[in-house]
């Protein structure tokens, strides 16, 4: 049995996950995204991740960015070491992708603000 406070909404709520023979059971949770938080916490953990980046010729040196989904708990370190020294250049827009296709997972790191060109 793995304890776990479902994060979807505000209730919180505790919730028991059981085992039985690769079938599991969630029990505790106020409604139906509790029982798959549950389920998909248990069976494959994912987190959205963010980061900054180095910008060249910015109006700001760095720029913040994050996953557009999540990705799995034992990729992020993966992930991140895809961003060490990586330089991107200004403008940078809001939304932009600055690395696609993380790890083949599908999912993108975009930025989460926009670096102007410095003057």
């Amino acid at each position: 049995m793995k304890e776990m406070i479902c994060i979807c909404c505000p209730l919180g709520c505790r919730l028991k996950v059981y085992d039985e023979g690769g079938e599991l059971r969630v029990e505790g949770n106020s409604c139906p995204r509790g029982a798959r938080y549950g389920v998909e916490e248990t069976r494959c953990p994912k987190r959205t991740v963010t980061s900054v980046v180095r910008v060249e010729g910015g109006d700001c040196e760095m720029v913040s960015v994050k996953t557009s989904d999540a990705i799995e708990k034992a990729k992020i370190f993966d992930a991140l070491a895809l961003l060490k020294g990586l330089k991107v250049t200004a403008p940078i827009e809001e939304g932009s992708v600055i690395v696609r296709d993380i790890l083949g997972t599908g999912v993108d790191f975009v930025a989460t603000k926009t670096v102007r060109k410095k003057q």
